[in-house]
């Protein structure tokens, strides 16, 4: 996505509007442009990317998207504004690059999650291999869920979560479909909208927690995911063997 990179510099009117009344000192050279920042695909610039995305994911958790700054994202990698707008020029890009990484990383994990080779495990076993990588990845990025809900967040983040969105829904309905291949077509999609659902709701359960308490979500969840699929499993007829699907 083009929008996630810094192109220019913001003017002096959009940083104090990102900070919201934070006091920063933007750098001299912040306003020369994209082609003033060879710096970016050096070594050193991209660690210092990679540093201010870090602290901008904890911002972004602890304070909200709206409640975050400029000027906090700055304080919390340790350096200063000025740094800063070396890199991005307000809030809303640093939001769109960050948001980016993790929903390329989002892909590849559910990518990895919903394989042909599941359809072959017991039920319990695939809810396993399937749920584990996924919430596993939302609760070693809290930012992740942050940057995906809110009428705040950038158009640009939501449009393509939307996108990711509905790729998973698709991804459910065929492995589901592949899993219980009697199951007719129409009942496959509603089955598969249904999970997807339970899922993010006991997703939320689960990232309200920590500890003992979250590893208890995280097996009420995958108990009302098998109890639910359960009795469709049992239903099928015996000796009909799943069909392959071929998933990109």
């Amino acid at each position: 996505m083009p929008e996630a990179r810094a192109g220019a510099a913001a003017t002096p009117a959009q940083s104090s509007k990102d900070n919201k009344g934070d006091q920063g000192t933007r750098s001299p050279d912040a306003g020369s442009g994209a082609a003033a920042r060879p710096r970016r695909r050096q070594a050193r610039g991209e660690a210092r990317i990679a540093q201010l995305l870090e602290a901008a994911a904890g911002v972004f958790c602890s304070s909200g998207y709206n409640g975050a700054s400029t000027n906090a994202i700055a304080r919390e990698a340790g350096v200063s504004p000025g740094t800063l707008y070396q890199f991005f020029p307000n809030k809303e890009a640093i939001a769109i690059e960050l948001g980016e990484q993790l929903m390329h990383r989002w892909r590849e994990t559910y990518g990895a999650a919903f394989v042909v080779s599941h359809i072959e495990l017991p039920l319990d076993r695939m809810l396993d291999t399937v749920l584990d990588p996924l919430i596993a990845f939302n609760c070693e990025n809290p930012a992740f869920a942050v940057l995906t809900h809110g009428s705040e967040i950038p158009g640009v983040i939501t449009r393509e979560h939307d996108i990711l969105h509905a790729s998973m829904l698709t991804r459910t309905e065929q492995l589901l479909g592949a899993y219980l291949p009697e199951l007719p077509a129409d009942q496959v999609a509603r089955t598969a909208a249904m999970a997807f659902v339970l899922f993010k709701a006991g997703l939320d359960l689960v990232m309200e927690h920590e500890g003992e308490e979250r590893e208890a979500y995280i097996r009420e969840l995958k108990s009302v995911m098998h109890r639910y699929l359960e009795p469709l499993v049992c239903d099928t007829p015996d000796g009909v063997t799943p069909a392959r699907i071929n998933t990109p």
